[in-house]
């Protein structure tokens, strides 16, 4: 499943870049949650910084498989750090 996270990520991390209107150079996830509905829910902390903790909370929405759908992202969360919880 991590494995999937990753691929998330790489796919979500351009419409974040887009959204937050700022590149991201640094971009590793941390941790994360899933949640099955119509499709899978996750919640990925991703550090956004070498030299201190900071992190971006990503809301990302997988739809099913047989709907040929790329992970789109939802909703994020700056200014949070790696002590922040997964919310």
């Amino acid at each position: 499943m991590f494995a999937e996270s990753r691929s998330i990520r790489r796919e979500v991390k351009p419409q974040l870049e887009e959204k937050d209107k700022k590149p991201y150079p640094v971009f590793v996830a941390i941790t994360y949650k899933s949640q099955v509905v119509a499709g899978t829910n996750y919640l990925i902390k991703v550090s956004v910084s070498n030299s201190n903790d900071e992190c971006v909370h990503l809301r990302v929405f997988q739809s099913l498989p047989h709907e040929n759908e790329g992970p789109s992202l939802t909703s994020y969360e700056t200014g949070k750090t790696k002590n922040d919880p997964l919310e």
